[in-house]
């Protein structure tokens, strides 16, 4: 690991007053479970590294009648465990629940998780000519594509979106509060937060080199919603795939309006089945309606050479996200 300055600031200000407006030679730190990896597989090797650790205002969770705003520092686990939350947002707290195991959730951040680094094992090798570190093309595309994007087209890059925190937040109509130079601060929809990279000067997400997540709000309109994930195992690992679904009504035989289907881990950005969201708008969900969603949720996937198997595996999420949040039997656990 590259020797580098460390500092911790007090204040979000005081912490985005130490970013530099170019990307590289310095990094955020939180809980570091991202950043102190690509550190020592030297994909990162900033000189200065901020840690938002003394930040006590960003680890808050605020309640109020009409929306929810959750601190950027706060830990998955405290996501994952409050009571008002498990509540409103159940689509976003089992998704915190089930991320690595206790050790990963009590670092990790809500920020962390938003602005995290993909996971493609040839961007964190640093041998690989990565098309994201300088390279010419995207290695996966014809190499080990098994867990990539299955939603490819245009994309020259074909990593697959980390985050599973942002596939209920987009659902449910969150938004993030940006910091930068000279206390500029802005709102940006989730939904719109996320970028498909093509080279080395790109990240996952929206925000300049020298701008900060301070929070995220959340909207509480009372929605049903729910999230379902399919992993190869259940501790210290990324989904497969990941649905999270949001809508009004829906429950004991009310027809579903607003509906937002959100997947997650099958395309470089979270993306939003809107093709599944209109199987499902102004009808009561059951068994034969959510089967069908889950087919107009792969409408358009081009998968690559070894992940056509993720086709299945996202209808069979958005089924069941669907019935989780409509209140239906559980099948899968009988």
């Amino acid at each position: 690991m590259k020797n580098f300055a460390y500092f911790r600031p007090n204040t979000p200000e005081q912490a985005v007053a130490l970013l530099e407006a170019n990307r590289g030679n310095t990094e955020l730190l939180a809980g570091g479970t991202d950043l102190l990896a690509l550190q020592k597989g030297y994909i990162a090797q900033p000189g200065r590294v901020v840690s938002l650790n003394g930040i006590a205002a960003l680890r808050t969770i605020t309640i109020a009648a009409n929306a929810v705003t959750i601190g950027a520092g706060a830990t998955l686990a405290m996501i994952a465990d409050h009571a008002d939350l498990r509540r409103l947002f159940p689509a976003l707290t089992s998704a915190a629940g089930d991320i690595g195991g206790p050790q990963i959730r009590n670092m990790g951040t809500l920020g962390g998780n938003l602005c995290q680094r993909n996971r493609c094992w040839y961007f964190r090798d640093e041998h690989s000519p990565c098309l994201l570190r300088g390279g010419n093309r995207c290695s996966a595309i014809e190499g080990e594509n098994k867990y990539h994007a299955i939603f490819t087209a245009n994309h020259r890059c074909v990593i697959a979106s980390p985050s599973t925190l942002a596939t209920g937040l987009i659902a449910l109509g969150a938004s993030a509060e940006i910091l930068g130079p000279k206390n500029n601060r802005r709102t940006i929809e989730l939904a719109k937060f996320f970028f498909a990279p093509v080279g080395p000067n790109d990240r996952e997400h929206t925000l300049a080199a020298n701008e900060l997540v301070t929070s995220v709000t959340i909207p509480n309109r009372g929605l049903a919603n729910a999230a379902y994930e399919v992993r190869q195992k259940q501790a210290t690992d990324w989904p497969i795939v990941q649905c999270a679904v949001a809508f009004a009504g829906g429950r004991n035989g009310a027809k579903a309006t607003g509906v937002k289907i959100v997947l997650s881990h099958v395309a470089p950005t979270p993306l939003l089945a809107e093709a599944a969201g209109r199987a499902i708008e102004n009808r009561a969900i059951n068994d034969e309606i959510a089967t069908a969603a889950g087919r107009a949720a792969v409408e358009g996937a081009k998968p690559l050479p070894q992940n056509g198997y993720k086709v299945r595996l996202v209808e069979v999420a958005v089924k069941r996200a669907l019935m989780l949040a409509a209140g239906l039997p559980r099948y899968w656990e009988a």
